[in-house]
């Protein structure tokens, strides 16, 4: 492992870098009380209106491999706000949409902006801490960027009901120029360019096959991206599984929302404080096996319609639960050993987890039927997966 000063993160700081993080649930969470509603408006069918959920995945997965490398060899705040800005054009965009193809081509444009946010943030914390204290830091920013799914269905379901759906993008607009303003004040540059000229093309390419050949590095990658495209094939699917399969009204599906979130941040805490007396691989291991048996539990209860509503529910925040274990770790050890290249390092991460969430959301989509049954068997499958590359690929990490 590649050794990173160790510096003792200040509240301000785990604030800015968890704002930018929730850049992917804000534009996600805000808006999914409104999905029925914008199919109704623009006469698409659901499995049109959740490719505006599964372009955007595309997007924030392959505008990373550009960023990533991007802020490695200039410095990560230049890339970060000219994201950011591409971000909020693209939200206004979407705010005017007039049919389902221009608003997915919109929401695909916005990832594309909003990902400067995600992968630089990340690479931001590998420049400064090693893999336990990089692991904490990530915990810390989920506090942060945890309550944006607990705030932004709710407050996307209220502004829907007062101004119509279009003005819950322009609620994302000013949240862009938001950020900018403060990583432009208040962010540091933790990045310092080792050549005073850009690197050559080539070099970015031994860069790239340094790290996906990097077995440790995929294994982990690999983890962490399976378990995000579980959550997401449940942000993809549950507003349908809710809002119209158990009829909870519109405004209601935030606080639905909200307490699996919640689920999330609270064991992303003690996660936190774990990580202080003990190694971060067994803490893994076993978030991944919770995940796995809690995920069997959710298939079996969701596809045969056992205990209703709450057979679905409570399931669903064990499910939550068990990623505050998975995530923090998984990132922090799959990038450990890769702080020369922790923007591009950091950009193949968000690429794999981005880029099996499309597919996760896209394959729920396909199975929509008018019960829980698709939603939860994808959710198995991916933790399954994640569990599997853990296992096959993944190496443990020095503490």
């Amino acid at each position: 492992m590649e050794a990173t000063p160790h510096r003792a993160p200040s509240p301000g700081f785990i604030a800015i870098l968890g704002a930018l993080t929730a850049i992917a649930p804000m534009s996600i969470d805000m808006y999914l009380p409104a999905l029925p509603t914008i199919g109704r408006e623009l006469g698409a069918d659901p499995a049109s209106v959740q490719l505006t959920l599964a372009f955007f995945f595309i997007g924030l997965a392959l505008g990373q491999l550009v960023i990533g490398p991007l802020s490695d060899r200039m410095n990560r705040k230049v890339p970060l706000l000219g994201g950011l800005g591409l971000y909020a054009l693209a939200s206004a965009g979407c705010a005017v949409a007039p049919s389902i193809p221009v608003l997915v081509a919109f929401r695909f444009l916005q990832a594309v902006g909003g990902c400067a946010a995600l992968v630089i943030s990340r690479a931001v914390v590998r420049d400064l801490y090693q893999a336990r204290e990089a692991a904490r830091v990530f915990s810390m920013m989920t506090l942060v960027m945890g309550v944006a799914p607990i705030v932004a269905p709710l407050v996307g379901g209220y502004v829907m009901l007062a101004f119509g759906w279009r003005a819950i993008f322009g609620v994302l607009v000013v949240f862009a120029i938001a950020l900018m303003a403060a990583s432009a004040l208040f962010l540091p540059e933790s990045h310092q360019v080792a050549r005073a000229e850009v690197e050559p093309a080539g070099s970015i390419l031994h860069d790239l096959r340094a790290i996906v050949t990097d077995r440790h590095f995929l294994g982990f990658a690999l983890t962490a991206g399976f378990a995000q495209a579980g959550m997401f094939a449940y942000i993809s699917a549950s507003p349908f599984v809710f809002i119209e399969y158990f009829h909870v009204p519109a405004r209601s599906y935030g606080w639905i929302f909200g307490a699996n979130a919640c689920a999330l941040i609270f064991s992303s805490q003690v996660n936190g404080r774990l990580l202080l007396t003990h190694h971060l691989e067994p803490l893994l291991q076993r978030g991944i096996t919770a995940l796995v048996a809690v995920a069997l539990g959710l298939a079996v209860l969701g596809w045969t319609g056992w205990g209703g509503f709450w057979g679905v529910f409570l399931p669903l925040m064990a499910y939550m639960a068990c990623l505050g274990f998975v995530f923090s770790n998984a990132m922090a050890a799959a990038l450990a050993g890769h702080g020369r290249r922790a923007g591009l390092a950091a950009a193949v991460l968000g690429t794999l987890q981005y880029g099996l969430a499309a597919l996760s959301g896209g394959l729920v989509g396909r199975l929509h039927s008018a019960t829980a049954g698709g939603m939860v068997l994808v959710m198995a499958a991916c933790a399954l997966l994640a569990f599997t590359a853990h296992r096959m690929l993944a190496k443990p990490t020095s503490p």
